[in-house]
């Protein structure tokens, strides 16, 4: 296979993916503490309301859980972030002085927002410290792409990430032969290598062993703090081992907010989404 179509299958076509614009990342300004600020974002699709004048605030450094049924808006809400889907209404700033709105999908990219999707996608024929070396965050052009090596400093940022994602024993085994649980680390080390201010995670645990739940969840907690990291999952076990604020929504709309316990002993999150059985079991 040539160079370049490698390099074209290790991204699907739903990631970001841009060779010719070779910029440096905007400055993000968070003074103010608040790292994304969505007010008032109203979506509809053929009518129906998928996000219904909704406004949620992000801290820098936080890692902030959302749930809600299907059809709660959440991928929604992580399509207009990310700049796939433009609202009807409303404002998404990252930071103080970037307008979300006013970016193309890679401006977004590059100014530090970062998405897991569901499905892992790796490059399978490719090893570990390949798929993180291609990740790496810097000039996309294609010839440097095909031409550069390494940099000692970056080697040392693939070794520290590895380290971190826990598949320092699997550097040079291919991506193909890693169980499902360690496909979605290595992705996760793929955002990383691109230096994410905020990263966006869909239902990282789907098909995990409990095993690997509980690493995931140890990896997601250390990443916060250095970044934000937002968790969509549907797992009420994980996200409670996880939580430190919670964000519940119902059509398209905030209906709860706060700490865990808070949130599971909401009258209303009761009522409407997990239901007086669930519920409970939360509280076991």
């Amino acid at each position: 296979m040539p160079a370049l179509e490698k390099i074209r299958a290790f991204w699907p076509r739903d990631r970001v993916f841009d060779f010719l614009i070779p910029e440096s990342p905007p400055e993000l300004d968070v003074t103010h503490g608040v790292i994304l600020y969505l007010e008032g974002i109203t979506v509809s699709f053929g009518g129906f309301k998928a996000i219904d004048h909704l406004s949620l605030y992000i801290d820098d450094g936080e890692l902030r859980c959302i749930i809600g049924p299907n059809g709660a808006g959440k991928t929604t809400i992580m399509d207009i972030i990310t700049g796939k889907t433009r609202p009807d209404a409303g404002s998404a700033w990252f930071g103080q002085h970037l307008n979300l709105l006013k970016m193309s999908e890679p401006e977004i990219a590059r100014a530090g927002i970062g998405r897991k999707f569901q499905k892992p996608t790796v490059f399978e024929n490719h090893s570990v410290a390949d798929n993180l070396e291609l990740a790496m965050a810097g000039d996309k052009r294609i010839w440097p792409i095909l031409m550069a090596k390494p940099s000692p400093t970056q080697q040392d940022q693939i070794e520290a990430i590895v380290e971190t994602i826990g598949l320092k024993t699997k550097i040079k085994a291919p991506a193909g032969a890693l169980s499902h649980g360690q496909k979605q680390w290595l992705e996760i080390g793929m955002l990383l290598m691109q230096n994410p201010k905020l990263l966006l995670v869909d239902e990282p645990v789907a098909g995990m062993t409990q095993q690997e739940t509980e690493r995931t969840a140890e990896l997601l907690i250390s990443l916060a703090g250095t970044r934000s990291v937002v968790v969509v999952e549907h797992d009420m076990d994980f996200v409670r081992s996880i939580a430190r604020k919670v964000t519940v929504l119902h059509q398209g709309s905030v209906l709860a907010e706060g700490r865990m316990d808070e949130v599971q002993n909401n009258q209303a999150v009761i009522e409407v989404y997990l239901g007086e059985e669930k519920c409970s079991a939360l509280k076991n």
